[in-house]
């Protein structure tokens, strides 16, 4: 038995927000001043830093949740499953359903059971439920719907990774610049098909690096201190993710018995170009090696940090040959990486 992905889907949102589209913000300093320079320079070095230049953004009748369904929807049909036999729907997002110009996230019900409801879904051996692990959700979802399937508790499982992220971010500040909003879904499923999932690494830095990412009142002093944003520690998130992303990549890699000459892609978390660039030296770096031309396709330059979404949205845009100059075969191996809040680290090697 082996345990694969056999169907995804993904909801990339209509709208697209440019750089230039944020050139009339007040863009503030934490303490509430003004920057010395413009909007101009302040995008074109965003840029340079993050590689983004679009983001997608939900339009304002569509929440997390709804997302989420058309992306389950699509994964549902692609692996030509029938939904009532799903054991497991396990939903990564970070915020819940936060309705345009709201200040607070719906989690009740849980985004799980909305989707479940949203899909028509009536067997109650469907047991729906969200996960909240940063931008790594989606990677520990599968995590857990493979760990349900060995044990003997799923054959077939929905695991999804949706966030609005547009709807929770400090117009005054840059870092508002960086999110975007999206859905991947994926049915995981206990197949006589060789590959599948070999091998997976997961870790929790909570001693000294909870806070790296948390919530926190507008940069405009003059807006309610009582809202809350996400505001995040850039530079020691930077530094976290150089020195514990390729550590649980070469661990879970070395664990699955693949040897990295066979490695043909990586899957990253979206979160920020050069970051990620960095990550994939230093990995390679720990096999004294360099990476190949081409091993890490990436979405963020139009598709922006879509938090959850983005491994399982990129994944889906390889299979289907939507990235260019990018594709995947028969029998590859490939790494989903994410890191992100909490701090949270995690990694899958799995044999396409």
């Amino acid at each position: 038995m082996s345990i694969k992905i056999t169907g995804s889907g993904s909801y990339i949102p209509n709208q697209i927000v440019t750089n230039k589209d944020f050139s009339l913000h007040q863009f503030l300093n934490e303490d509430g001043s003004a920057f010395a320079f413009s909007n101009e320079v302040i995008t074109e070095k965003f840029k340079g830093i993050t590689g983004i230049e679009e983001r997608r953004y939900a339009s304002d009748d569509l929440q997390t949740s709804d997302i989420a369904t058309i992306a389950a929807k699509k994964a549902i049909e692609d692996a030509k499953i029938d939904p009532e036999t799903l054991d497991y729907i396990i939903f990564a997002h970070n915020f819940g359903d936060v309705k345009k110009g709201t200040i607070q996230g719906d989690m009740l019900p849980s985004l799980a059971s909305k989707l479940k409801h949203n899909l028509r879904i009536q067997n109650p051996k469907c047991v729906a439920y969200d996960m909240l692990f940063g931008c790594p959700g989606w990677v520990e979802g599968v995590i857990q719907a493979t760990a349900f399937i060995k044990a003997g508790m799923a054959k077939k499982c929905l695991v999804i990774g949706a966030e609005t992220l547009s709807r929770v971010v400090d117009p005054h500040d840059r870092d508002s610049m960086i999110y975007s909003d999206g859905a991947g879904a994926t049915i995981i499923e206990a197949t006589t098909d060789e590959g599948g999932i070999l091998a997976h690494e997961s870790a929790t830095f909570a001693y000294n690096e909870a806070h790296y990412l948390s919530f926190g009142a507008s940069f405009n002093k003059e807006h309610n201190q009582d809202v809350r944003y996400i505001k995040m520690l850039g530079r020691k998130i930077y530094e976290f993710a150089l020195i514990n992303v390729p550590k649980a990549m070469k661990e879970c890699l070395d664990n699955s018995g693949i040897d990295i000459s066979q490695l043909k892609k990586i899957l990253i978390h979206q979160a920020n170009e050069k970051m990620d660039e960095a990550i994939i030296q230093r990995f390679y770096k720990l096999y004294s090696q360099m990476p190949p031309d081409g091993i890490m396709p990436m979405s963020i330059h139009k598709l922006g940090n879509s938090s959850v979404a983005t491994v399982p949205t990129l994944y889906d845009s390889l299979i289907k040959g939507e990235i260019e100059n990018q594709s995947i075969a028969k029998g590859d191996v490939l790494i989903f990486a994410s890191v992100g809040a909490g701090m949270n680290v995690n990694a899958i090697v799995y044999r396409y």
